[in-house]
């Protein structure tokens, strides 16, 4: 160490901040192999971390998983695709097409002659996986109308609730007014006390 020392005081500024980033380097590099080798124990095995959250351990089988509210949102549009006219021209258009395939053209080009065993599979299959597609969506239908019921019940207890509070209050103003003299209320008594006064000074003018 003093040799280096030594050797660099005699370099240059440059090379000298060379060898200090080149050490660096190094110091690096041993604490990131020194990070990833586990220390573990004997007959213990290696600690995990704290600040990490813990996930699952992969078992021997791992299933495909999926994010239901995709497949549910390509559910829906399968399942209004399926309920349009579209989708019957487009399955008329196809069915036509094949029938007469497989009826017109010589017999090494025909693949399902008569009676047309794989049309029937293939819309049994396409029936089969259509059922429960539109089962799919109408299970999201009614969980959308279930929550539309829940906040218009939600909705309309509110506007119960202010209609009583606004009808509670129209009451106690009513009553309040009831005891508040009004301009015609005044009228009258004044033209009262004026007839008591004219009757008090024709009185006092006689006498």
């Amino acid at each position: 160490m003093d040799a280096d020392r030594k050797g660099r005081r005699d370099e240059s500024p440059r090379q000298r901040l060379q060898g200090e980033l080149r050490e660096l380097r190094q110091l690096r590099e041993l604490r990131v192999r020194e990070g990833n080798t586990p220390r573990a124990d004997s007959g213990s095995t290696a600690r995990t971390k704290l600040d990490q959250p813990r996930t699952s351990r992969p078992g021997l089988i791992t299933l495909p998983s999926y994010d239901p509210e995709a497949f549910a949102k390509l559910s829906e549009r399968i399942a209004r695709f399926l309920g349009t006219g579209r989708f019957i021209v487009w399955m008329t258009v196809f069915i036509v097409i094949w029938v007469l395939w497989n009826t017109l053209l010589p017999g090494s080009y025909r693949f399902d002659s008569y009676p047309f065993i794989f049309l029937t599979l293939v819309l049994s299959l396409q029936a089969s996986y259509a059922a429960p597609l539109i089962l799919l969506a109408q299970n999201r239908q009614d969980n959308r109308d279930r929550v539309n019921m829940e906040q218009d019940r939600a909705r309309s207890d509110r506007n119960i609730a202010d209609t009583e509070y606004l009808t509670r209050e129209v009451a106690a103003l009513r009553q309040g007014l009831g005891e508040v003299a009004t301009r015609d209320f005044i009228r009258s008594e004044l033209q009262a006390l004026l007839k008591d006064l004219d009757g008090q000074r024709e009185s006092a003018d006689m006498l």
